[in-house]
């Protein structure tokens, strides 16, 4: 797809452009979950590493522009403080021993931290005690780990999320009911589940919510859309579409198909095409957790771990609802990568000084 975020969200925020260029992306306000209790503070990283470590990434995929966004966040900031970062994906949520066989790899050669996406904490919980016996930082970045052992780890609350999406869908029902099928991604990746549980939580709550069906599956577009098909017709009187971003993105070819304009989407989280189809009026909205933000902040974690500086066990950048309303409040450059972006999987550190 091509990527024309910048030109879009330009029309409607005219500074935008100006505003990214050569600006600094710090201070932002994070929360700082590390006790257990949301507490809000200014994030500023540190100015320069002080020599050029080697850091290792892992991604579940490089699917969409999700990821594409925490890629172009970490290599930003890995040249910005002269390290270096080699990225490496598994090609899907379906893939945990390659990513175990890439996390491997980063263990045995010279890298001194490895970035986690996990595609399974359960399923990755092993590895991170090995690097951590090994005194290789981990830091998590973008999907949850909960008890597998971390350097820091930085993501959004899930199921905030959740509940956002579904708030907004409740409140712009006015008397109209929602008959929802919810396909909120993987089974086992722990996003997933924790999107619709914050989602659930809203459709509890709200007499004019109804839950039809719930499926998960990985996000290749090929899945999801058969996914949507089913419930199309598995559920025929279904009106709202709610889940991950990649089945939202297949769901809007597939209502049109169907004839069913009568179908809202919603999505839980953030993609190029979630944008796209905001400006355009396919979809009501999605969340957002800023991914460019979240691969910024995961370089800087894992540098300033290295060099025995502390720092807060866990970090979140605070969830905000995407709509038409809220867009121009919302800074888009830490949440997509610029137009003409390409994934870039390493970044040479300099010579030592």
């Amino acid at each position: 797809m091509i990527r024309k975020w910048l030109a879009t969200t330009a029309m409607l925020l005219p500074g935008l452009a100006c505003a990214q260029a050569g600006a600094n992306w710090w201070p932002v306000t994070v929360e700082d979950l590390s006790a257990g209790q949301a507490r809000q503070m200014q994030y500023t990283p540190q100015e320069h590493a002080s020599r050029p470590w080697k850091i290792c990434a892992l991604f579940p995929h490089m699917k969409d522009t999700i990821w594409l966004a925490v890629d172009y966040g970490i290599v930003e900031e890995a040249k910005r403080q002269g390290v270096g970062v080699t990225v490496y994906q598994a090609g899907g949520y379906e893939n945990l021993p390659k990513q175990l066989s890439q996390f491997d790899d980063c263990m045995a050669s010279d890298f001194d931290a490895l970035i986690v996406g996990a595609i399974s904490e359960a399923g990755l919980a092993r590895k991170f005690r090995e690097a951590q016996r090994a005194g290789k930082p981990v830091i998590a970045v973008l999907n949850p780990v909960d008890k597998a052992p971390t350097a820091a780890k930085v993501f959004a609350d899930n199921t905030i999320m959740g509940e956002q999406t579904g708030r907004y869908l409740a409140n712009s029902l006015g008397d109209a009911k929602a008959r929802i099928v919810a396909l909120p991604g993987p089974a086992g990746s722990g996003w997933a589940e924790q999107f619709a549980t914050g989602f659930k939580r809203v459709v509890d709550a709200s007499p004019n919510l109804e839950l039809l069906d719930e499926k998960y599956g990985d996000t290749g577009v090929a899945v999801q859309l058969r996914l949507v098909q089913n419930a199309l017709q598995a559920s025929p009187d279904l009106n709202v579409l709610w889940g991950n971003a990649t089945m939202v993105e297949a769901a809007i070819g597939a209502i049109r198909e169907a004839g069913r304009a009568d179908v809202k989407l919603l999505s839980a989280y953030e993609n190029q095409a979630m944008l796209d189809a905001l400006n355009k009026g396919e979809i009501s909205g999605f969340a957002t957790q800023y991914p460019v933000l979240q691969g910024r902040m995961a370089v800087d974690l894992a540098v300033q771990v290295l060099e025995g500086k502390t720092v807060p066990a866990y970090l979140s950048p605070i969830p905000r609802m995407v709509s038409r309303e809220s867009l121009p409040d919302i800074r888009m450059d830490e949440v997509l990568a610029p137009a003409g972006f390409r994934a870039e999987y390493s970044v040479t550190a300099p010579a030592a000084r």
